[in-house]
């Protein structure tokens, strides 16, 4: 650079130091005035030569600094200005406005890092300011020079105030040479650093930096705070429509909330340091809290639930209290993402053992064979699929055939119902019959029997043979001999179980000519009646429904 504030001085400008009597303080002036604007020579020579004017110039100045070093400096300043940040030995005050001339001469594209540490290093300086030093390296110059001493410290800290006003200038106008996008970087930088990322107080240069900085960027964050407000309520909106509707916005959400961060981001460390929360912040974190629990409680959208918490744990970790509370819900709904991960693995493997425990193929015939199988896609016979949630009705048997008390064989059957029809197959193999028989009850059976529990539950009544069932109830036949059978109804209580030529019996506990029957070969769902009534009276049940739900 070519000028710095340094030069500016009146010192600088006069060619003299603060050693110099008043008379060559003069004699300057007028020698000067030959060279450059005499309106500028008059008021440095008025500056220096009135005790109370040239305080100001010594505290802008290098007080403390020999002659010889401070022409140094000067130099140095003008040929590579950030040489003197290495400069060490100066007195504090000499020393913050040697580095505050060399804020001038930051260029746009110096490195966001650089000018980070540039600050920092102000910052310390200027926290170190004493002005009982600063008042004995006036006064020693002054004793050579021969102006008055200063007796107090009133006006040397007016001084030193408005000179740390001056340092806050120097640092903003470097920073407003960055590009926006390094500015925010190099702030953010500067103060997280000097916080040690919010854990510790920072120099207070530092904190009033923060302070102005948060003003000029105010309108910024409530812009961006409004669009995030917006697009929340867009999420709420479009919540219903499950995941594939909320995730765009979300993932929208996302990229206006940490937009918003960049620029509080140095406010929220800055807060944090000082033991305070950044309102903005707490509010905006608040609002996007609250909707992540809404997705999940109200939609079960765990996977967008997580996704804004996690957000929310980034860019909202210098809120002490809220990142704690957020870090509970991120754990909580991990730990439920974990359970449902391993209920989803446990389920899928138990889905795999049902298919597998359902399946079951074999070659019907002799010469011309079909294939009969059944598996999680259904029952397959002669080309044709019946899915097995089709199927309603179930029956099957065997038939065994001798002649003169010699076996000739067993003919078997099983069949199956579905709303289009129904399907009988038979068989000559014990082996294929009870196999497919194995297979159909996991598959198929449990489900019927369900659903019969849940008709009877409510209050429907069901046809087995010439038997009518109800949950608490059975209609049986009271057969008479030359005259017209009648119906009889039941309590369960009052009745009991067996098996007689291939049917299934329930008889009145006191009268064996009431009773009724269904064949297992040749009704619908005799089997599955038979296994539910007898494992009923087990359990001790009153009601036929209460099997499957005690």
């Amino acid at each position: 650079m070519k000028t710095s504030s340094l030069h500016r001085n009146p010192f600088a400008l006069l060619g003299v130091t603060t050693r110099d009597e008043r008379r060559k303080i003069v004699d300057q002036a007028e020698h000067k005035s030959l060279e450059i604007n005499p309106d500028d020579c008059q008021k440095a020579r008025s500056d220096l030569t009135n005790p109370r004017n040239r305080l100001s110039a010594e505290i802008s100045w290098l007080p403390g600094v020999s002659p010889r070093r401070t022409s140094q400096l000067l130099e140095a300043l003008l040929t590579d200005a950030m040489a003197v940040r290495r400069e060490t030995g100066l007195p504090t005050l000499a020393h913050c406005n040697v580095l505050a001339a060399a804020f001038e001469a930051v260029p746009k594209d110096y490195p966001a890092a650089d000018l980070a540490e540039l600050i920092q290093e102000l910052a310390l300086l200027v926290d170190d300011l004493d002005v009982s030093e600063v008042v004995r390296d006036i006064n020693e110059d002054r004793t050579i020079s021969g102006f008055p001493e200063i007796r107090t410290f009133d006006q040397v800290e007016s001084e030193l105030s408005e000179r740390k006003r001056f340092f806050r200038s120097a640092i903003k106008d470097s920073l407003n040479r960055l590009p926006p996008e390094v500015l925010l970087v190099a702030i953010t930088t500067a103060v997280e650093g000097a916080t040690h990322g919010g854990e510790s107080h920072a120099p207070e240069l530092i904190d009033e930096l923060v302070d102005g900085y948060a003003i000029e960027v105010q309108s910024v964050l409530e812009k961006e705070a409004e669009a995030v407000k917006k697009i929340i309520e867009s999420v709420r909106q479009a919540a219903s429509g499950g995941e594939s509707a909320t995730a765009p916005l979300v993932e929208k959400l996302e990229r206006v909330a940490r937009n918003w961060d960049r620029f509080a981001q140095p406010i929220q460390l800055s807060a944090k340091a000082r033991g305070i929360d950044h309102d903005a912040s707490n509010t905006l974190a608040y609002a996007i809290r609250s909707l992540a629990i809404d997705l999940f409680n109200e939609h079960d959208q765990i996977n967008q639930s997580r996704r804004l918490m996690k957000l929310l744990v980034e860019i909202f970790s210098e809120l002490p209290e809220f990142a704690e509370r957020v870090e509970q819900d991120a754990s909580a709904l991990s730990d439920i993402q974990s359970k449902r991960t391993e209920a989803d693995a446990q389920a899928k493997a138990r889905e795999a053992e049902w298919a597998r425990t359902i399946s079951f193929s074999a070659d019907v015939g002799v010469v011309f064979k079909d294939t009969l199988s059944i598996s999680a896609n259904g029952i397959e016979w002669k080309g044709q699929r019946y899915p097995l949630e089709s199927i309603t009705a179930v029956r099957w048997g065997a038939v065994r055939h001798s002649v003169n008390g010699v076996p000739t064989g067993t003919d078997y059957e099983i069949a199956f119902a579905t709303r289009s029809g129904t399907t009988s197959i038979g068989l000559r193999k014990e082996s294929t019959y009870s196999g497919f028989i194995e297979a159909l009850w996991r598959a198929v059976c449990v489900r019927l029997m369900i659903e019969m529990s849940q008709a009877l539950e409510a209050g429907k009544v069901l046809s087995f043979g010439d038997m009518t069932i109800e949950d608490r109830y059975v209609t049986l036949v009271k057969h008479k001999f030359l005259s017209t059978n009648e119906k009889v109804r039941l309590s369960l209580s009052d009745v009991h179980v067996w098996s007689a030529n291939g049917e299934f019996v329930i008889g009145a506990k006191t009268d064996k000519k009431t009773y009724g029957s269904g064949s297992y070969k040749d009704h619908w769902n005799i089997h599955l009646l038979d296994h539910v009534v007898r494992s009923g009276f087990k359990k001790g049940v009153v009601k036929l429904s209460d099997y499957f739900n005690s």
